[in-house]
Order: structure tokens, then sequence, then C-alpha cells
């Protein structure tokens, strides 16, 4: 580029750019700055310089590459909604158009809030399969330690079963008492889980709405949700209790009788 330069400045003034072809790109910028202060080169030799060899492009070219914004061709918009009914409804009218706009004039967006809010939904919902996994190990081993107390309560109570059975009462009388038993063992649990859970939401609510400084976001325990607890909870109690109460409706009344 130095021996193009000095091919300008020769053609502008010979007599001065002839004594600068031996120099460096340094030497010839200090030279030039000279010749231009001393008024030996003109503007439109500059310019000439200029554009041949220092400009990359046109004027539209270097202002795009300087990124000069064109309101007339935009890039992209960013579009802002006030709530996720607002963004919901935008995204169904770029659906709508694009569905009956053509290949090169449909609109591509991202939804950012989307993404962030599918995120977030996938990992509650791990969260959720993991507590849920929890909750059934937990229940499993309800029913078995319920089996357990039964069958303890069964032979605690063996003497007492050879006394009912000899006064009349049948194998499903005594199996009917033991599964009331367990029933209302079951209906009570679930009735304390259920109040519990109640008592807890109160400060549960608290600690949400300092966090989120939002009154409108309340953890609640729905009304089904709540009776499918209770019910569960019985459920299992009474299979948990069903082994034991048939071994007590089995057991000899004379052999029970004898019991100490």
């Amino acid at each position: 580029m130095s021996r193009a330069i000095l091919t300008q400045m020769y053609a502008a003034n010979p007599q001065g750019a002839q004594s600068t072809v031996e120099m460096s790109d340094i030497q010839l910028a200090e030279s030039l700055d000279g010749m231009l202060a001393a008024g030996q080169i003109d503007d439109e030799a500059m310019l000439n310089i200029y554009n041949g060899y220092i400009s990359p492009g046109s004027y539209e070219d270097n202002m795009s590459a300087f990124g000069v914004i064109n309101p007339e061709a935009p890039s992209s918009i960013s579009i802002y909604a006030d709530t996720f009914e607002d963004k919901d409804a935008i995204s169904s009218c770029i659906e709508e158009y694009n569905r009956t706009a053509s290949e090169e004039n449909k609109i591509i967006y991202t939804d950012y809030v989307g993404l962030l809010m599918s995120s977030v939904t996938t990992i509650v919902n791990i969260i959720s399969y993991v507590l849920i996994a929890f909750v059934a190990v937990s229940l499993v081993v309800s029913s078995i330690m319920i089996g357990i107390i039964t069958y303890i309560s069964v032979l605690e109570r063996t003497k007492e079963i050879g006394i009912l059975r000899a006064i009349g009462a049948s194998k499903r009388n005594i199996s009917q008492v033991f599964n009331a038993e367990t029933f209302i063992i079951g209906l009570c649990s679930g009735l304390m889980g259920i109040g519990i859970t109640l008592l807890l939401l109160v400060p549960g609510n608290a600690i949400i709405h300092s966090i989120t400084g939002s009154y409108n976001i309340n953890a609640v325990l729905p009304v089904g949700g709540a009776v499918i607890l209770v019910v569960l909870s019985v459920v299992l109690t009474l299979i948990g209790g069903l082994i034991p109460a048939k071994g007590a409706a089995n057991c000899d009344p004379v052999s029970a009788l004898r019991t100490e």
C-alpha cells in the first residue's frame, strides 16, 4: 500500500513524493502529515488516496458496517406484554398470520417468556415426580407398619378373640372388628394429615408473600385432592390390616381361651 500511496503523492506533488520512495509506512505517514500541513497535497488528491486504498466500500456499505439502524428495514422487533394473557394473544396473532403468509413473509419469533416458563415447568414437574416417588415409598412402608401393628394387636387379644368366638361370634364378625379398627386408624390419619397441611399453609403463604411481594399467589389444598388423600389413607390402612384380621378370624377358640 505504501507504493500505491506514493504513486498518488507523486501524482499530486512529484517533487515532494519523489524523496519518500524508500520510506517505511510510519515514515510515510509522518511525511504525508507534513505535506498536508504544508499544503503540498490538495483535498482532491487526498480523497483519491482514501477512496482508492483506504475506504473498504461505498458510503452505504461503511454505514452498514458501522451498525447504523435503518428504520425502514429493521432486523428484529422486540414486543413486551403486560400480562401472560396478552403474550398468548400476541403469539396467537402471529401464528394466525403465518398460516396465510407466504414462506418469505412469515414471521420468525422467539417467545423468551414461554421458553423460561417451559423450563420452570419442567423443573417443577421433575421435583413433583421425585416427591411422588418418596410419598409412594412412605405409603408402602406405612401400610406394612400398620399390618405389623394390627398383627401385634391380634396376638395381644387372642384370649378376647376366643371369648368372642365362644359366645357365638363368627369368623366374619372377628374379621370385621379388626377391619373396623384399621378403618378408624386410616380415617383419623388422613384427617390429621389434612388438618396439619391446612395449618402449614398459613406460614407457607406468608413466606411466599414475603418472597414474591405479591398477595395474589397462594398455596392451596384442593378439596378434591384432600378427599382423595383421605380415601387413599383409608384404603391403604385396610389393605395393611387384611392379613392380620384374617388370621384373627381363623384363630382356634379353644386354643385362644387357654392363652394367658
